[in-house]
């Protein structure tokens, strides 16, 4: 029997061909040229990448045999999931691998900027003896902000600890008590940037988080505070640092990620590089030879266990594994009710039940608690969450979780309840099912209103005193702005009058005309839910 042809196209660490062990094909391919590439896909079963190679929908195309597409490192963007979900090939990657290396970097980056080492040692190349132009300050006792207290943002507090420095921190998914064992003052998101000698960012990109560094923010900080950024390009709004830097609203930058990546010539980012008070690195997060070892090694195994048809931890869109084909449609569902469920919540999450009820009850669902807190963490952690990964980011916040799995399901043949406590003490429920012979996903419970509802990209739920009139309302300032409400339910009123309406819209709906809607209607529940595919 031929053995599986495991394709490694870019250079990995020798311990990532230890790790494969001698049960595989290994070949190699230059991963950037392109009909190589393609021609040497026609025979993988399994294709290892980092960043340079492009695995897109005419890759997969070319590659019938593929099963896993494995990325040594922790980044994605050069791999099309959407398509490779849809040809059934796993994709893998190693979440956990950089988190020191990152946090090291940061905190390099901020002693660069307090000391200006990367000046000064160009100086001293050149010749020249300026002391004085290159007086620094103490870390000790100044302040220091970080946006997104998660795993590399709870690292680089704990390193901190050592310089006698004050830590603040905005997260709305981190729990008071959580911050308090890293050592983290939580502040609002205004306090952290007026109180702040150094901001560092931490948070994903989202929609929500693209340019939440901009004009304005800048403007809010100190004359005298530094803004670094190792998390992802665009988060700082590019020209408007620009500016800031060049009119002295803050004294300095230190970037390794650029919304273009290398930066573009004539581009925003391109200006930056040239100024006296910014660091830059390019993209060096990743960049150490313990991070790239852990990487490879870990998408080996993770490829060994997909060929041998083992469940694999760390796939980003596909369960694999050996789980009953009776549970693996619901593992989709399951995630998107966390996103459904995270876009609801108004509070850090403190606990966390995953209530299975009907004929799943017979079978094996320990997978769904994972897909449950994947979904919750997918659009709030700067990392890519795994189902490895997910239960680290529930114990980091102090998140206890439970599968609780129950036969009995009068209204549905099986349902998963999402039920979750927050910070303040309130309870918030979302359920789902897979409805029909077609087994679409559909949430069909929230906070005890009955609705369903098919998944789709993009959600408005409010919730308002019942009264007539109020869909004309909503319905009017959608149609003046030109977004299409694809479909609309209206629960029954809960015992204080309170109707809940859950609306499906075409595209997103711009912030203002959210406020808008919601102080037209009197909502008391209001939030835009984005639903990415798993």
């Amino acid at each position: 029997m031929s053995k599986p042809v495991v394709l490694i196209a870019e250079q990995l660490s020798p311990a990532t061909i230890d790790a494969l062990g001698p049960d595989f094909d290994i070949r190699t391919v230059d991963g950037t040229d392109r009909p190589a590439l393609l021609e040497a896909l026609g025979e993988a079963n399994a294709v290892l990448i980092r960043s340079a190679t492009k695995i897109d929908a005419e890759a997969l195309a070319a590659a019938p045999h593929l099963k896993v597409v494995a990325r040594a490192g922790v980044g994605l963007d050069n791999v099309d999931i959407k398509a490779a979900t849809a040809a059934g090939v796993m994709v893998v990657n190693a979440p956990t691998s950089n988190i020191i290396s990152a946090a090291e970097l940061t905190i390099g980056h901020i002693l660069s900027l307090a000391r200006h080492i990367p000046a000064a040692d160009a100086s001293l190349a050149k010749g020249e003896w300026k002391r004085s132009a290159y007086t620094g300050m103490e870390l000790f006792e100044k302040t220091v902000g970080i946006f997104g207290v998660g795993r590399i943002g709870g690292l680089i507090a704990e390193r901190l600890k050592a310089f006698g420095v004050r830590v603040v921190g905005y997260d709305p998914y981190v729990t008071p008590a959580r911050a308090q064992q890293l050592g983290v003052e939580l502040l609002g998101f205004d306090e952290v940037l007026a109180q702040s000698d150094f901001v560092s960012v931490h948070m994903p990109k989202t929609p929500e988080t693209t340019g939440m560094i901009g004009a304005a923010q800048l403007r809010a900080m100190k004359p005298t505070a530094y803004v670094v950024n190792v998390a992802r390009g665009g988060l700082i709004d590019e020209d408007a640092l620009y500016e800031a830097l060049t009119t002295g609203e803050i004294a300095g930058a230190a970037l390794d990620v650029f919304t273009t990546e290398p930066p573009a010539e004539g581009g925003s980012a391109q200006r930056l590089l040239g100024l006296p008070n910014v660091v830059v690195t390019p993209h060096l997060g990743a960049s150490t030879d313990e991070a790239q070892e852990k990487a490879g090694i870990s998408v080996a195994r993770s490829v060994k266990l997909a060929l041998e048809g083992d469940l694999v931890p760390d796939a980003v869109n596909v369960a694999g594994g050996v789980i009953d084909p009776f549970v693996r449609p619901g593992i989709a569902l399951v995630e998107k009710l966390g996103q459904f469920f995270t876009g609801l919540a108004q509070g850090a999450l403190t606990s966390l039940d995953v209530e299975v009820r009907g004929e799943l009850a017979a079978y094996d669902v320990s997978v769904y608690r994972l897909a449950a807190l994947k979904g919750i963490f997918t659009n709030i952690v700067s990392e890519n969450v795994s189902y490895v990964n997910a239960p680290l980011f529930a114990d980091q916040r102090g998140i206890e979780t439970r599968l609780i799995v129950e036969a009995e399901s009068p209204l549905y043949r099986n349902l998963t309840v999402l039920r979750g406590t927050l910070s303040d003490g309130t309870v918030l429920t979302v359920a789902g099912t897979l409805a029909g012979t077609r087994m679409v996903p559909k949430v069909v419970g929230i906070n005890g209103y009955e609705i369903e509802v098919p998944f789709e990209r993009y959600h408005v739920v409010m919730r308002y005193a019942d009264r007539p009139g109020i869909v004309g309302i909503y319905g009017k300032f959608l149609g003046d702005a030109g977004i299409n409400i694809v479909g609309l339910q209206v629960a029954h009123p809960d015992a204080g009058g309170r109707a809940l309406s859950v609306l499906t819209v075409d595209s997103a709906v711009p912030d203002d005309i959210l406020t808008a809607m919601r102080d037209a209607v009197g909502g008391d529940l209001f939030r835009q839910i984005e639903i990415t595919e798993p």
